[in-house]
Order: C-alpha cells, then structure tokens, then sequence
C-alpha cells in the first residue's frame, strides 16, 4: 500500500510512546558506541555487532524477497559503509553527541542521491534546508580542536553518506518487511569487517579484546544488536506501515536532542559557542527540510494572490 493510501490520523498514545522509545534508544546509541569503543576495537566492535543481530534472528525471520545484489548492496552501505566510517570517526575523536547530529546530514545526501540516481526533483524547501544545515556543519567543523578532531568530524560525514546510499537501496527494493532486510543484511558485514579488522587493527588486537570481552562489552553488544538495530528498526518500520512519512519523519529530529544531552550527561561532554551555534542551524535546516514543503505550498498561493 502506498504512503497516499494511509489514512492520515492523530498517532495513537500507544504509538506515540513507541516513537518515543525508538528516539530514546538510538539517542543513547552513541553513548552506548563510546562506551564499546572503550572495550573494543571499531572494526571488530562492527564485526561482533552485525554478527549478533544476524544470529540467530535469521533462522526466525523470513528472507525479504530482493535479488541478492540488492541485499548486498544494502548491508555493504547502510551496515558496513555507515558505522565502519562512524565507529572509526567515534574512535579519533568525534564526540558521541555531535556524532548523533553530524550523522542526521544523511537526510541531505540521500536527497542528492535520489535526484541523481532515481530522477527526483530537489524543492526550493530542500535547497533552503541543505543551506542552512550546511552553515552550521561549517560551524561545527570549524571548531576542530576543541573536543572534536577534524578527522572524526570528516568521517562522521563519510558515514552520512553511507547512509544515504543505504537510503536509495531501499528505495530500489520497493516495499519490504523492513526488518527482514536489517536482520538478512546483517549477514553481509561481519566478515569485511572481520577483514578490515585483520588489516587495521591487527590479529593480535583481536585476540585481545576477545579474551578480555568483560560484561560491559557484551551490554554493548546487546544493545546495539538487539536494542539499536531489531527493536529500533522494528518498531519504525511499524510506525512507517500505520502513518504517513511526513508525520513519522518529524521524530528523528528528536534522535540528536537525545543524543547530545546524554553524552552531556553520561559522558561530561560540553559543546564550544560555534559548535552549539552550528547544532541549531543543523537542527533548523532538518525542520525546514522536512517541514518546509508544505509552509512553501501555504505562502505560494497567497503570493500569486498578491499578484494578481
């Protein structure tokens, strides 16, 4: 069924505390991927991720039916591509919670993606929230140095983009059970980052952080398997199937908010004046370029009455 055939409804209070779960847990995902970091190295700490949300939840979930190219597609960017740039730029010195904002430029690298791979066309709304995010992102990256390195932010930015490419996958794939693609494309990252972990990290670092997994790395890992990945997917798929994406959408916004004022709180993390500066311009252009359109649409017609 597509969106247009939605009934456009108030969220139900059931639903809105699902929402609001699904913030709450990918918010406290960047904590929670520092905290790993600590315990484990980025390459493996993937490798261990993508291998617990695979297994054993494939053998209870059906295969989505997309051609395998596709799957692998999927896994090798939103998956591989996305947190081996994200956990490597949490490593050198990105903050968890401008991670958790910086990453949400995803929403303006999948709208270039999809006018140049899929044909669509970019709104003056979309134009003027790219420009006023991109603003801040200067803003925010021009403060390297002070709590965040100029390496972590660039990857963090490479890992937005990654995103945004797993963003047109599925676009491509059509509608599918969107947790069978996050639990199936789960398959495909373990062993390249088991391999990027051999290559960058070395065997023997390996060999220790597995000898040496304590309780606080396997809550890592169950948190980012089960907590980041099944449940978060799985309940936002559920809210995608019952409402509108414009009315859906609007929670994400939430996710940085969460994200920052954890790691503030867990983490003793603090923002510099450009930096904070720069996270309300991000926040705005995201609300311009999901709001926006339809704030566009309103004024167009008064304009034309003017006109006339």
């Amino acid at each position: 069924m597509s969106l247009c055939l939605i009934r456009v409804s108030a969220m139900s209070p059931k639903d809105l505390l699902l929402a609001l779960v699904v913030i709450v847990v990918w918010g406290l995902n960047f904590v929670v991927i520092m905290v790993g970091l600590h315990e484990v190295p980025p390459m493996l700490l993937g490798a261990l991720r993508f291998l617990l949300a695979a297994l054993p939840a494939v053998f209870f979930i059906k295969r989505p039916q997309v051609p395998l190219r596709w799957l692998l597609a999927y896994g090798l960017t939103i998956s591989l591509g996305q947190f081996a740039f994200l956990f490597s730029a949490m490593k050198v010195g990105m903050p968890a919670g401008l991670a958790s904002l910086v990453l949400q430029s995803q929403a303006f690298f999948t709208l270039f993606f999809a006018a140049l791979f899929l044909g669509e066309r970019l709104r003056a709304s979309n134009l003027f929230g790219l420009f006023i995010a991109a603003g801040g992102l200067l803003l925010i990256g021009a403060q390297s140095g002070q709590g965040m390195t100029l390496a972590g932010f660039v990857l963090t930015i490479c890992a937005a983009s990654m995103w945004a490419l797993g963003n047109i996958v599925t676009r491509k794939v059509g509608k599918v059970n969107l947790v069978g693609l996050v639990v199936w494309g789960s398959l495909v990252p373990p062993l390249p980052f088991l391999a990027l972990s051999w290559w960058l990290e070395g065997p023997v670092a390996i060999e220790v952080a597995l000898q040496e997994l304590g309780l606080d790395a396997l809550l890592v890992l169950v948190y980012l398997a089960f907590g980041a990945t099944i449940l978060g997917y799985s309940l936002w798929s559920r809210l995608l199937s019952r409402y509108p994406a414009s009315q859906v959408a609007p929670f994400s916004l939430l996710v940085p908010v969460v994200g920052l004022s954890s790691s503030a709180l867990l983490l003793d993390e603090r923002l510099g004046p450009l930096q904070m500066a720069g996270a309300v311009l991000v926040m705005l252009g995201l609300l311009v370029n999901i709001g926006g359109g339809r704030l566009f649409d309103r004024l167009r017609p008064a304009a034309v009455r003017q006109q006339s």
